[in-house]
C-alpha cells in the first residue's frame, strides 16, 4: 500500500512539474490575474464582478478575498480545463503509458494522480490569485489591515471545491474517446457556463459555487446598516454599471457546519468521478485483462527516429513571383483538413437563413452564430504545426515569417467565407456602419487565434477564452462587440472599427515577433 501511495505521489508531483512548465500554464494563468484585477477595480470604476444591488464591499481582507476568489474560480472553471487537459492523451502519444501499463500501479490509482495533479496545477493558480488579491487591498487602501483568515478562506472554502470538479472532468473527459478532442472542449464550454449561472441558485445540489451564504450575508449586512439595495440584490459575473457601486463595510460570511460539510462532499464526490473511468479505462494495456497489474503490453515497432533539426539547415532564397498565393492555397487546404461535409452543409444552413430572415435576425443571432462554428478551425491557427509534429520541418521554410502570414490569412478567409451571407443583407440595407464593423470579425478573430496558438503553442487557450468572449457579445455587451452585432438604436454600439483594427494588428504582430524570437533562439 505504501509502495502504491509513493508511486501515485511521485507520478502527481512529476506530472505536476511537467506542466507548469508550458506556455499555456502562464497564458491561462495571467488571464486568472487580470480577471482577478477586475474583480477588484478602481473605486470609481464602472465595472464590476459582484454588485450588490448597486452596493459593494470596502476593500477590506473579507470583501477583496471573496471577489478575488469567485472571480477566479469562474475563470479557472473555464480556462483551467484547457490548462490541465491533455494528460493522459500526453502519456499514449510519448509512449509513457506503455511503461505504466508494465508496473504494479492499477488503472484507479494512475487516474487518481491524474487528478491530484490537475489539482495541484489549478490550486498553485488559486494561491497566485490569493497573493494577488493581497496586494489589491494593499493598493486600494480602503482598508489595508490584513486578516489572514478573511482573505483565505472564500479561496479554500469556495473556489477548490469547485476547481476540483474541474480537474475531476479533465479526467473524465479524456477517458471518453468522443470527448477527447474539440467536441469535448466545446462541450465543457457549455457544461462551466451552466455551473457559474446555475450554481448561483439555492437550489442548486450541495450548495453549488458556494456563493449562497455570501449572498445571503451580504443582504443581512446591508438590512443591518438601513442600506437599500436594488431587486436584483446579489449579482455574480463581469457587468457594467451606470453608476461607481456605493461601498458599505462587510466583514465576511459566517461558517456553519452545513456550509463546510457540503464543500468537503464535492471534492469527495469530485474525487470519485475522477476514478470512475477505472471501470472502462484500460491503463494503455491492449492485451487482455489490462486492468489487472502485471500485464505487459505486446510488442510494437519501435517508434521512428525524430527527425534532424531541419532549422540548423541553410535556408534557400524565398521564391518571388506566385509563391504567397501558392503558400496560402496550401495553408488553407492544411486549415480545412479533415472538414466533413456536414460542417459545411451546417454553414450553408445558417447562411441561407441569414439571407432570408429580417436583417435584424441576420445581425444580432445568425452573425455571432457563423462566427461560432468555426471555432475548432481557427483555434487550430499557431498551434497545429507543433500539436501535429511538422514544426521541425517548417523550420527550413526559406520565409517562415511570410508563410505564418498566409496561415493568418487562410483564418481571415474562412471567417470572411462563414460570415458572408450577414455582411451581403447589410450591404443591401445600405448599413454601411455595420459593414464597417463587420470587419472586425474576420481581422480580430484569426489574430487572437494565431496569437495564442503561438504564444502558447496549443490550440486550447483560444477554445477556453472565445466562446466566454462570444457569450457577453450575444448577451449585449457592446464592450466586447467586434463584429457589429449588439445595436443602440439601430446602429453598432460596440467599440470603433479602427480599435478593432488596431487590437488585430498588434496581436498579428506579437505572434509574428514571438515566432521569430524563438527562431533566433534556434
Amino acid at each position: 500500500m505504501a509502495v502504491t501511495v509513493r508511486a501515485l505521489a511521485h507520478l502527481a508531483a512529476g506530472d505536476f512539474r511537467e506542466r507548469v512548465r508550458r506556455p499555456v500554464y502562464a497564458v491561462t494563468l495571467l488571464a486568472a490575474v487580470g480577471l482577478g484585477r477586475l474583480a477588484v477595480p478602481a473605486a470609481g470604476s464602472r465595472w464590476a464582478v459582484i454588485d450588490v444591488g448597486g452596493n459593494r464591499g470596502v476593500y477590506n481582507s473579507a470583501w477583496v478575498g471573496t471577489a478575488t476568489a469567485l472571480a477566479g474560480a469562474l475563470w479557472l472553471t473555464v480556462g483551467g480545463f484547457y490548462a490541465v487537459r491533455g494528460a493522459v492523451v500526453r502519456d499514449t502519444a510519448t509512449r509513457v503509458g506503455q511503461v505504466l501499463a508494465a508496473s504494479p500501479l492499477r488503472s484507479a490509482g494512475y487516474l487518481a494522480a491524474k487528478f491530484l495533479s490537475n489539482l495541484l496545477v489549478l490550486a498553485s493558480m488559486l494561491g497566485v490569485l490569493a497573493g494577488t488579491a493581497l496586494v489589491l487591498q494593499l493598493v486600494e487602501g480602503e482598508d489595508r489591515a490584513v486578516d489572514p483568515v478573511a482573505l483565505l478562506t472564500p479561496f479554500l472554502l469556495v473556489a477548490l471545491p469547485l476547481l476540483a470538479v474541474t480537474a475531476a472532468a479533465a479526467v473524465l473527459f479524456e477517458t471518453v474517446p468522443v470527448l477527447r478532442a474539440g467536441l469535448g472542449n466545446l462541450l465543457w464550454s457549455v457544461l462551466a457556463l451552466v455551473i457559474a449561472i446555475g450554481g448561483q441558485s439555492a437550489h442548486a445540489p450541495l450548495g453549488g459555487l458556494g456563493v449562497r451564504p455570501v449572498a445571503d450575508s451580504l443582504r443581512a449586512t446591508l438590512d443591518a446598516q438601513r442600506i437599500p439595495y436594488g431587486a436584483g440584490g446579489f449579482s455574480l459575473g463581469l457587468t457594467q454599471v451606470a453608476e461607481p457601486l456605493h461601498p458599505f463595510r462587510w466583514d465576511g460570511a459566517p461558517l456553519t457546519g452545513g456550509f463546510l460539510a457540503a464543500r468537503l462532499a464535492v471534492l469527495l464526490l469530485a474525487a470519485a468521478a475522477a476514478v470512475l473511468p477505472a471501470l472502462w479505462f484500460g491503463r494503455f494495456d491492449p492485451a487482455p485483462g489490462a486492468s489487472r497489474p502485471g500485464r505487459y503490453p505486446r510488442p510494437e515497432a519501435e517508434p521512428p527516429s525524430a527527425p534532424a533539426v531541419f532549422g540548423a539547415l541553410p535556408r534557400t532564397a524565398p521564391v518571388r513571383g506566385r509563391a504567397f498565393g501558392r503558400l496560402l492555397a496550401g495553408e488553407s487546404r492544411i486549415l480545412l483538413q479533415g472538414v466533413p461535409a456536414a460542417w459545411w452543409a451546417v454553414a450553408a444552413l445558417l447562411s441561407a437563413a441569414a439571407l432570408v430572415l429580417p436583417a435584424p435576425t441576420g445581425t444580432g443571432l445568425l452573425l455571432p452564430l457563423l462566427w461560432l462554428w468555426p471555432v475548432l478551425l481557427w483555434s487550430r491557427l499557431g498551434s497545429q504545426q507543433v500539436e501535429h509534429g511538422p514544426a521541425g520541418l517548417l523550420a527550413a521554410h526559406p520565409a517562415p515569417g511570410r508563410r505564418l502570414l498566409a496561415e493568418w490569412t487562410a483564418g481571415v478567409l474562412l471567417t470572411a467565407l462563414t460570415g458572408a451571407a450577414p455582411l451581403l443583407r447589410m450591404l443591401a440595407a445600405g448599413d454601411g456602419a455595420g459593414a464597417a464593423h463587420w470587419l472586425g470579425g474576420p481581422l480580430l478573430v484569426p489574430s487572437l487565434a494565431l496569437a495564442l496558438g503561438v504564444l502558447s503553442r496549443s490550440h486550447r487557450p483560444f477554445q477556453a477564452l472565445y466562446p466566454p468572449l462570444w457569450y457577453l457579445l450575444v448577451n449585449h455587451v457592446a464592450a466586447v462587440d467586434f463584429m457589429g452585432a449588439v445595436r443602440t438604436a439601430g446602429r453598432p454600439g460596440g467599440p470603433h472599427p479602427l480599435l478593432v483594427a488596431a487590437l488585430a494588428a498588434a496581436l498579428l504582430g506579437a505572434a509574428l515577433a514571438t515566432d521569430a524570437a524563438r527562431r533566433r533562439r534556434r
